[in-house]
């Protein structure tokens, strides 16, 4: 069977079967995480869906520039404003430090104690340590994907949320940003943590040529930003793919994830250029048709065997740790001055989804044998369940629309 035609079934299996059903249950669930079951539940049937050739090489190549795409409208998207209504929900604009300090606990909390529950209670267990790694830096390796929150994902969500808590999610994208740019250079220091000084060998001049072009590309937002405010629409749009694949590009060489470099471009675009842009189509678009063949492959690559009965409670419980930690820590110190309970907690509910962020994260682990098979399946399942709990529960804690929320 040829790439082309293997694409077909690929599309009906990951993207238009997911589509109907999230239809069909009337948008409860985020449509990221229906792909992602049908692909883990396909992996522990063994089903021999490469029989119908896929995963297809084309959609995995549809699946990732997707997945760019969406990394690259979460930057567009960074400082634009928020369509929130003055209201009782509306947050006040936190410092500067304030959003980094709170940024720091929503990630350094779960992480240190994702870490320490998995090193005493979770490696032991039979097929949990890591194949490449020592078990600190196995824990480590798990801890960061249970602090991580998921931004694409996360922008969908913000998207379907009413104007009036607009602002409480803008918040949460925000700390996202930091969790997530704090997760890649994670990710590159583990690395050189479980390689030592042989992370660095095999480095060449391409590294000083990508800092050079982002530094360029900075500059060249900021001159047209004051200089070039209203330019035709075909110079924003001849614009677009340059710093989608130059940010991508830089960050690859220099050891990070390209979806961080494709965050980062979007982030640095002029913002006037940026509100003339449909971003928020694109993002959509891409979210609902594109996307889903990357989840659905992640889902697929999991070892079907490894996601056995104690890995499904080893997964739950790293849900309620997972859970646990991002809420309280958010709590116990808001980002945001003046915070009520709910919109605290509301706040913490929308930054412990995982999602893509976790997915990525951990295969990148698992194919470097920083994580185990049952390890690795774990964390798929905690991506799927954390996701689709995070509609539920910020309903549950964040302030009533109806009414000011004066619980504090």
């Amino acid at each position: 069977m040829s790439d082309i035609t293997a694409l077909i079934p690929d599309v009906v299996l990951f993207v238009i079967f997911p589509w109907g059903l999230w239809r069909l249950l009337n948008r409860t669930i985020p449509i990221v995480v229906l792909p992602i079951l049908l692909g883990i539940g396909l992996a522990v049937m063994h089903a021999p869906v490469q029989e119908l050739g896929i995963p297809s090489t084309c959609g995995n190549n549809i699946g990732w520039l997707a997945v760019l795409v969406l990394a690259f409208t979460a930057g567009l998207e960074m400082w634009q404003s928020p369509d929130a209504h003055v209201s009782a929900h509306t947050i006040p604009a936190p410092t500067l430090g304030r959003l980094l300090g709170g940024a720091l606990m929503a990630l350094g909390g779960p992480f240190l104690i994702g870490s320490f529950f998995v090193y005493y209670f979770f490696l032991p267990l039979h097929g949990w340590q890591p194949p490449h790694v020592g078990p600190v830096i196995g824990a480590m390796a798990i801890g960061l994907c249970i602090a991580v929150s998921a931004l694409p994902v996360l922008i969908g969500i913000v998207r379907e949320l009413p104007p009036v808590q607009r602002s409480i999610g803008q918040l949460a994208l925000k700390l996202a940003v930091v969790d997530d740019a704090a997760l890649w250079i994670g990710l590159v220091m583990l690395q050189f943590a479980a390689r030592g000084p042989a992370a660095l060998h095999g480095w060449t001049g391409l590294e000083l040529v990508a800092v050079a072009l982002l530094i360029a590309l900075a500059i060249a937002s900021n001159w047209a930003t004051h200089n070039m405010r209203n330019p035709p629409a075909w110079v924003i749009w001849m614009s677009v793919p340059v710093y989608l694949a130059a940010g991508s590009w830089a960050s690859m060489q220099l050891g990070l994830h390209e979806l961080i470099g494709a965050y980062f471009a979007g982030a640095l675009m002029p913002p006037r250029w940026v509100a003339r842009l449909p971003v928020e189509k694109v993002g959509t678009f891409s979210l609902i048709w594109l996307a889903p063949l990357f989840f659905g492959h992640s889902g697929l690559h999991i070892n079907g065997d490894a996601l056995t009965w104690p890995s499904i409670v080893a997964s739950f419980m790293l849900v309620v740790i997972s859970v646990l930690a991002k809420m309280g820590s958010v709590y116990i110190f808001p980002p945001a001055p003046g915070l009520t309970r709910r919109q605290a907690l509301g706040l913490g509910s929308l930054l412990q989804c995982k999602g893509l962020m976790e997915i990525v994260a951990a295969t990148i682990l698992h194919a470097q044998g920083m994580l185990s098979d049952f390890a690795f399946a774990s964390l798929m399942v905690l991506a799927v369940i954390s996701t689709a709990l995070t509609g539920p529960l910020f309903r549950l804690f964040a302030p009533h629309t109806g009414a000011s929320d004066t619980a504090r």
